[in-house]
């Protein structure tokens, strides 16, 4: 058998037993391998690849315990023939013009491939000041402990837990912990049938614009505000009235008089990071019941609050069942994670859980279980504190270095927070500003991507701080700034 067939490319993130078998595995499925040939010897692998002989005596004891290969008494290793029973047979794809193909442009009901989305590098950690909003610094997060909580939730004990078919229904520990470790905190206290579990914030938001709006209902919106929600309604209806938040947050006045929702992020407004005082949430609530609209809450950053005294959520003031409450596990635990919940009256909930069937049953239950267990034992409310004190930390460590290069340019949030909006020279374009940064090694986010108005304004950026190192901030704003100074000269 030809040696070129085996290849090794080396990965940070897997060991290289595991590295060599997905190579053996790719080849046996794929037919690279013939059944009736045997695979190289344990020590002719090891220096094709250059590894250790054990290691590669490891990799094939491990697949002929899984039925790809057979060993041979004095003969070798070679592909159980029957590894592949049961598969198709395979031959090249033949792309072929016809006159018959599906116009598929002129199908499309809507195209959201059309709308302007957040944009991150995913490579996002090779870059040494990475100002990106929402992403986590891995040094902070505990390992260890969600690796415990993994393997208790995936033991055998559990498996009940994980392995059925759950249908419409949710982790009963989850929703548990929910109801009276997390709810609480932001002053809520709600029944186990008025909690839903959903894959992040995004699916809570896109079920209820699929349960509640159609193309005659008008939607009151932030502005700037959040662009997947805002891309989000805009599948639905065309009836948005974007409102120019002020230093308060979202404005309560005649606008919304004939609206039927209002999405709002109160606590901490996206992206401005205004805080609606008591007074207008007040207010809000009551042209609400007078006016016959339903809020929509999004409190996406209800765990980092570790400036000022911590703020009730608004859906705490409701005694209508007029708000509709959107939480998420991404910024307390990880956006790779997809778990978040909505808490409304139990009718509501009753129909948002039989459409996320029809959708996605549920969410995966073994993240579920091992996401209850973290909180359970303790480990969420260790992990927010650590967050709250390393944020605080850069928090004034990022007002620092923006009041020394770039004075009277941004309000520091009055609650905290992982972001900052920072508003930069009228004469300069963000989003060129972005590019010219990039090269440069410093990641920022155009603040553009957030107005959804006409002629949206180019001079805003939003700093994100969760997943850059302390002593990295003040240097990477000097780097910005000199960037800043550049790209003026040059214009």
């Amino acid at each position: 058998m030809r040696d070129s067939l085996f290849h090794l490319r080396r990965a940070e993130n897997a060991s290289l037993q595991s590295q060599i078998r997905e190579m053996l595995v790719s080849s046996i499925l794929e037919g690279r391998i013939p059944s009736g040939e045997p695979l190289p010897s344990s020590r002719r692998m090891a220096q094709i690849l250059g590894v250790s002989r054990n290691t590669i005596v490891l990799t094939y004891q491990g697949l002929v315990d899984d039925g790809y290969l057979t060993a041979r008494e004095r003969s070798g290793f070679y592909v159980d023939p029957t590894i592949l029973d049961g598969r198709a047979p395979s031959g090249p794809r033949i792309e072929q013009e016809s006159l018959d193909r599906p116009a598929w442009p002129e199908r499309f009901r809507v195209r959201p491939s059309l709308q302007e989305n957040i944009v991150k590098p995913l490579d996002w950690r090779a870059y040494r000041f990475p100002f990106i909003y929402g992403q986590v610094d891995q040094e902070l997060f505990p390992i260890g402990a969600w690796r415990e909580c993994s393997r208790q939730a995936l033991g055998r004990k559990g498996m009940d837990a994980w392995t059925s078919d759950a249908r419409e229904n949710d982790d009963p520990m989850l929703v548990e912990q929910i109801r009276t470790r997390l709810l609480p905190r932001r002053g809520i206290y709600a029944d186990t049938n008025e909690i839903l579990i959903t894959l992040g914030a995004q699916n809570a938001l896109y079920i209820l614009a699929s349960l509640l709006m159609s193309a005659e209902t008008t939607v009151a919106m932030e502005e700037p505000g959040y662009p997947d929600a805002r891309n989000i309604i805009a599948l639905k209806t065309g009836q948005m009235k974007l409102l120019p938040v002020d230093d308060r947050g979202l404005p309560v006045d005649f606008r919304l008089h004939d609206v039927n929702y209002v999405y709002t992020t109160p606590s901490h407004q996206f992206p401005s990071t205004a805080t609606m005082p008591l007074e207008r949430r007040q207010e809000l609530l009551k042209y609400a019941a007078e006016h016959d609209f339903v809020i929509i809450e999004d409190d996406y950053e209800a765990e980092t609050n570790y400036v000022s005294d911590p703020t009730p959520a608004l859906k705490t003031l409701d005694t209508d069942g007029r708000v509709i409450y959107v939480g998420s596990f991404s910024k307390s635990l990880f956006p790779g994670l997809r778990l978040g919940y909505l808490v409304a009256p139990a009718e509501l909930i009753a129909e948002a859980r039989a459409l996320r069937r029809l959708m996605l049953r549920h969410a995966p239950t073994n993240n579920q279980r091992t996401a209850a267990l973290f909180l359970s034992l303790g480990h969420h409310d260790t992990l927010v504190h650590r967050l709250q004190r390393v944020y605080r930390e850069r928090w004034q460590e990022m007002g620092a270095a923006l009041k020394k290069y770039f004075p009277d340019s941004t309000r520091m949030p009055t609650f905290g927070g992982t972001s900052i909006w920072l508003r930069i020279p009228e004469s300069i374009n963000a989003v060129e500003l972005s590019r010219a940064a990039e090269a440069e090694g410093v990641l920022i986010e155009p603040g553009t991507v957030h107005f959804g108005s006409e002629n949206p304004p180019q001079n805003f950026l939003r700093l994100g701080f969760s997943s850059i190192p302390t002593d990295r901030i003040g240097p990477g704003i000097h780097k910005l700034a000199e960037i800043i100074d550049k790209h003026q000269r040059s214009a």
